[in-house]
């Protein structure tokens, strides 16, 4: 699979033909769900552009539990559908990308008077399995006490009971955004960042236009549509109201925390699922050099641009780790990063956040606008097969002959030869080979091939022909470099969040490597000085509010 272009410093290009060409789609949000939409439609031959206001995956898709999972806890509400579309799900997505979709196994530790007792999760689990189609391996176990704590031997002792044991799948959202998005490149789609759709045109009462300002430049151009689908996540109501279509059905914003920290003060073998004192469930997961847990699940009212983890979110996470492991005692001050996104819910009356439906709507004006809302991370493909077809129905009315959803069969970028999961360790195990007498570690490998895939190969085609004596420094300006040509990066929040997730699982990392960046950035994107100050400022003020709960912030 050859890169395509898909760089910022060709951007005036991708602009011209964007107000130039007619299209049959334009997809407003860069998000997971919007990146499915392009992908679906435009491999079913329809010409798409996808526009986003900010990074692709800045709002709820860099943000999530950046798990691909069944929803065992929607079987408590009897979803069993949902349980089935998004557990059978599982497999495919971790079939398209086998690099970034990666097994996961998962504790549910069974404790006296919780969620869950020995016979519902046996059934439970038994069901899941039978709906989620697991195989082999992969099926549901249950476990005594006594073999749930020889695998983790971090779980309570005096109230454990026993524990179940099955499949899910970890990924990287962000990742699985832009891989989404730069395979819809592919089938012709055009895709911009920071291109903010600020109203619409219309022909007899029916939109026919969607009106974008270039937030780099400041500049508007129109792109004219025969189809507009907005995947805007949590502005999705704007959008309406854009369009005076905003009556029935409208969103019900939650807002969910994650914690990181490092792995030596969470040091757990397993990824775990486990209760909460107020009667919820949490996941504590490990990844590389970090534990992660999350998450909370609060109404949100505020400003959907700026989502921050405050110091209630905190203490009540690390309040819960503290109840169910109680060998470990976290304080505010283990905390390396977090993050914060909001989930675009559809609003029921007299529900709470965490009762409220997961299940995706999908909303149309009398002026033609498709709004697409609610559901999960591991059922994006479905989403976006169900908005598109509403859209191909449309043009089959007027006898236009379209190819039906085939995206179940359409590798992610980086997928190339992977056909199964061992086959991607025994890549990272043949790259460590040959990096590691650079001073490598397995690690470096393993972070290289589960963001990149084979994309790996350009980024040591590169770092080869650089010169920088720092090993560290030298890959992450090759990473840089990839992603300035191939990945749309713009500034160094794109490349440090979300094209790589250091802000979150090696947030240290983003400290050392900001000087050789901005310079890299300098010398790539010829930006001033002032410019420099603007994005290092920026930067050290992320990290803080990722970082510091001192009570001190307060």
């Amino acid at each position: 699979m050859k890169n395509i272009k898909f760089s910022n410093l060709d951007r005036e290009k991708t602009i011209a033909r964007l107000a130039k060409d007619e299209y049959d789609l334009v997809v407003i949000g860069g998000g997971i769900t919007g990146g499915g939409i392009a992908l679906d439609a435009a491999s079913r031959g329809l010409k798409v552009a996808l526009v986003e206001k900010n990074d692709f995956a800045s709002g709820t898709s860099s943000k999530s539990t950046k798990l691909i999972h069944g929803g065992l806890r929607y079987l408590k509400q009897f979803d069993f559908w949902l349980v089935k579309e998004v557990g059978s799900e599982r497999a495919i997505v971790h079939k398209l990308a086998p690099h970034l979709v990666l097994p996961e196994k998962m504790l549910l530790p069974l404790i006296e008077n919780g969620s869950y007792g020995k016979w519902l999760t046996s059934i439970g689990l038994k069901v899941y399995d039978i709906l989620a189609q697991v195989t082999g391996d992969d099926k549901r176990q249950m476990l005594e006490k006594k073999e749930a704590l020889k695998l983790e031997p971090l779980l309570p002792k005096k109230i454990l009971k026993g524990a179940g044991y099955y499949a899910e799948y970890r990924t990287d959202d962000a990742r699985l955004t832009i891989e989404n998005i730069k395979t819809s490149l592919q089938f012709g789609a055009v895709a911009l960042n920071y291109g903010k759709v600020e109203d619409f045109e219309y022909t007899n009462n029916v939109i026919s236009g969607v009106k974008v300002k270039d937030v780099i430049s400041g500049n508007d151009f129109t792109i004219k549509t025969k189809y507009v689908i907005s995947a805007a996540g949590p502005w999705v109501d704007e959008l309406r109201s854009t369009n005076n279509s905003k009556k029935g059905k409208r969103l019900h914003l939650t807002k969910g925390v994650h914690l990181v920290f490092p792995f030596e003060k969470l040091p757990l073998k397993h990824s775990t699922y486990f209760d909460v004192p107020d009667g919820r469930m949490m996941f504590a997961i490990p990844r590389g050099k970090v534990t992660y847990v999350g998450t909370s699940d609060t109404n949100y009212n505020n400003d959907k641009d700026e989502v921050r983890t405050d110091l209630t979110d905190a203490v009540y996470i690390i309040s819960a780790v503290n109840n169910m492991f109680p060998d470990i005692e976290l304080e505010l001050d283990d905390i390396v990063s977090s993050w914060a996104g909001l989930r675009p819910l559809i609003h029921e009356e007299g529900k709470s956040a965490s009762e409220l439906s997961r299940k995706d709507e999908i909303f149309t004006s009398d002026t033609g606008l498709i709004s697409i809302a609610g559901g999960k991370l591991t059922g994006y493909r479905k989403m976006a097969e169900r908005v598109v077809n509403r859209i191909v129905k449309k043009m089959e009315e007027n006898s236009t002959e379209i190819k039906e959803c085939h995206t179940e069969e359409i590798p992610l970028c980086g997928n190339v030869d992977f056909k199964k999961f061992k086959h991607v360790t025994k890549y990272i195990d043949s790259l460590y080979e040959r990096i590691k007498s650079d001073g490598f570690a397995h690690y470096d490998a393993w972070f290289l091939v589960t963001n990149y895939g084979k994309q790996t190969e350009s980024i040591l085609d590169i770092y080869e022909n650089l010169d920088d004596t720092d090993k560290y420094i030298r890959m992450a300006k090759a990473e840089l470099r990839f992603g300035i040509d191939y990945e749309m990066v713009q500034n160094p929040m794109d490349f440090f969040i979300r094209r790589t997730g250091r802000l979150y699982f090696d947030i240290d990392s983003v400290r050392s490597l900001m000087g050789p960046i901005l310079a890299e950035f300098k010398t790539i994107y010829g930006v001033d000085d002032a410019q420099l100050l603007l994005w290092k400022e920026e930067l050290e003020t992320i990290l803080d509010e990722h970082s510091n709960f001192s009570l001190e912030r307060v």
